[in-house]
């Protein structure tokens, strides 16, 4: 008689809509991996704001769907093709749609080796941010020692890495933060100026006068609609907007014409899976990442792990900025 097929847990989405729609279900293991994949059971899962935007519809996600697109654990069995990886192997991945389960398929070029000394929690809570912040500052606006920035959501996940990347580079850094915690922990992780939006009526206005009038070189946003019309206004002339997240909602489409009045401004959009596109950029970056966590030059800070269970929680937590630094889920 044939067995029945194995289960694992995993998080479900059956309609897209609030944290309530992530349900808890037992689903079929994966099985073998087919070509060019690798089976891996889940160390830990990171929680990352792309995820909340397929939850709500806001990308598009096939239903029903796992979400959940980041993670490590161990190799349990490689597929036909796979050169690059063995059982028992630690690894870590991104852009893997599915990684909210005990046991995920892992496409090869979607995964890097987790270097010994790491531990696999903060592997998984090191790719996303990290390769995000990285690509901010060597890619989207490389910040040169003097200048000084503008940094929204400072002791978020992205935040805390991309101010200690700045610091580093001798750039002055301006951030946002809403909470007493928050601010004590950004200043920790190299933010020079802390702004506080419980505070602060007129954030442009303040960014001006620490700036002298003259405005900040560069602001790099993920939280999108409610401060886009400030971080514009913060620039200075010639200065570059980094929209690359939109925690609070989309930006709403912008007139050109708003860049040649405050200043021929530069403004671009970017996304993490244009800055690993082939299997040697993500080598690349993410060995960047993990060779700064592993000198010591990169602190990542896990603010919360959650059961994979209570999937919910962490996404309501997470939208309501009600968190510090990287939220994982573990089964």
């Amino acid at each position: 008689m044939a067995q029945p097929p194995s289960l694992i847990p995993a998080i479900e989405i059956r309609q897209t809509g609030g944290p309530d729609v992530l349900l808890p279900v037992d689903r079929p293991a994966p099985g073998r991996p087919g070509e060019g994949q690798i089976l891996v059971e889940l160390a830990a899962a990171g929680v990352n704001f792309i995820d909340i935007y397929r939850r709500e519809g806001r990308y598009p996600l096939p239903l029903p769907a796992v979400p959940g697109e980041e993670g490590s654990g161990t190799v349990l069995a490689v597929g036909p093709g796979v050169t690059r990886f063995s059982v028992g192997d630690r690894v870590a991945w991104t852009t893997v749609l599915g990684s909210y389960a005990g046991q995920v398929l892992v496409p090869e070029d979607k995964a890097v080796v987790v270097p010994d000394g790491i531990d696999l929690h903060t592997a998984a809570a090191a790719l996303v941010q990290g390769m995000t912040a990285h690509y901010l500052v060597n890619d989207s606006y490389r910040a040169q020692s003097g200048e000084t920035v503008l940094v929204h959501a400072a002791a978020g996940g992205v935040g805390l890495l991309l101010t200690q990347l700045l610091g580093q580079r001798g750039v002055r850094v301006l951030g946002t933060v809403s909470t007493d915690e928050k601010e004590k922990l950004a200043t920790a992780n190299g933010v020079d100026q802390v702004i506080r939006y419980d505070r602060c009526e007129d954030l442009a206005a303040e960014v001006r006068r620490l700036t002298d009038g003259e405005g900040v070189h560069a602001a790099y946003d993920g939280v999108g609609a409610a401060t886009f019309d400030a971080s514009l206004d913060s620039l200075r002339r010639r200065g570059t907007l980094v929209v690359f997240g939109g925690a609070s909602g989309p930006v709403p489409p912008v007139d050109v014409m708003r860049l040649l009045w405050g200043g021929s401004l530069t403004l671009t959009r970017p996304y993490l899976e244009h800055f690993r596109a082939t299997v040697e950029e993500f080598t690349w970056r993410a060995g960047e990442v993990f060779t700064g966590i592993a000198d010591g030059s990169l602190r990542i800070t896990i603010g919360a792990t959650y059961p994979l269970a209570r999937a919910r929680d962490a996404h309501a937590d997470l939208a309501a900025r009600r968190t510090t630094g990287k939220l994982l889920l573990v089964p």
